[in-house]
């Protein structure tokens, strides 16, 4: 069984402030009776299916500054995202929001069902079909103007493009990165890894994309459906990353090779272009994971960000070797 790869430190729904379980009980039209901790991604946060007294059941997730001053941003972007897109089956609706006081809260759907196992060929398989899918529906949702530009403290989306420039800049200092992050081939290869990931900036058509596909991300149904939640890096993006995404699990795997020529999206931009991706971005988590004290109220970030720079990394060097 796969298990998600992110599990922080979160609030339990009990100790969020008064004011923000009282706004959860009147949202719900009935006080919370009981609730069940959820485990999985980042958030110091609650993240917290509860059921009230009348038997109404709700995803519960909120966040302060105060467990950490860039998570309610996250919040925020999920907010835009999900009003923008409205009601679907293939992601958990939003009932109502809350944003007072630096503390943000999201009451959801409660979708039946646990983390899919990524490790069975078969869930994967509904997964990539799933992606595309999702992929798709995102696309026909046209972009706002301006979706990327903060306004009045709302951050709004991710721009990828921005995102992929960072990385490459990253790359310049990748010779940095110790041994235990670096393969040795990429490392014989440093001063041309600027080449090869110069042209990622360049491949796909932007559009909506989740941009965070990963098995904390995504749910199972009773029935075999996969859901995706947590938009908190919603972006602005060439529509081949989330497939690239929802492969990720097994990019140790020479499976994920085999797939990537697989899938038309990913074949149409080319094998360099997503090693490329796999340097840049594996080379960024590595060097912020150095570079950058544990984040406040996030203590595993720092190691998570190791443990996906080595992944990415030595899938590269596989790829490259």
């Amino acid at each position: 069984m796969t298990a998600p790869r992110a599990v922080g430190v979160r609030l339990p729904f009990a100790a969020l402030p008064e004011r923000v379980r009282s706004w959860v009980d009147t949202t719900l039209g009935s006080p919370v009776a009981t609730w069940e901790e959820q485990v999985g991604g980042m958030s110091p946060g609650c993240a917290t299916r509860v059921v009230t007294v009348d038997g109404t059941r709700a995803f519960v997730k909120a966040v302060g500054t105060e467990l950490n001053p860039d998570s309610p941003t996250l919040f925020r972007r999920e907010i835009q995202m999900l009003d923008l897109l409205g009601d679907d089956a293939m992601w958990a609706s939003l009932r109502a929001w809350y944003d007072v006081d630096g503390w943000v809260a999201l009451v959801l759907e409660d979708v039946a069902g646990g983390h899919p196992d990524l490790s069975d060929d078969q869930q994967m398989v509904e997964l990539l079909d799933a992606t595309d899918r999702l992929v798709a529906r995102l696309g026909e949702v046209a972009v706002p103007p301006g979706a990327t530009a903060t306004d009045m403290g709302h951050p709004g989306l991710i721009d990828a493009r921005a995102r992929f420039r960072a990385w490459m800049e990253a790359v310049d200092h990748v010779d940095e990165l110790p041994e235990d992050l670096l393969p040795a081939t990429l490392r014989a290869r440093a001063r041309h890894l600027r080449e090869l990931v110069t042209p990622l900036t360049e491949a796909g058509h932007d559009q909506l994309l989740h941009w965070d596909i990963r098995i904390d991300n995504l749910l199972c149904t009773p029935a075999g459906q996969i859901v995706f939640v947590d938009w908190g890096a919603a972006a602005v993006s060439p529509g081949w990353v989330d497939p690239l995404l929802a492969r990720l699990e097994r990019v140790d795997s020479p499976w994920f090779d085999d797939s990537i020529r697989r899938s038309p999206v990913l074949s149409a931009i080319g094998d360099d272009v997503v090693t490329a991706w796999l340097v840049a971005f594996g080379t960024y988590l590595a060097l912020r994971s150095l570079q950058q004290p544990a984040d406040i109220g996030l203590p595993t970030l720092n190691e998570f960000r190791r443990t996906e720079a080595r992944r990415f990394l030595g899938a590269a060097a596989r790829r490259l070797g």
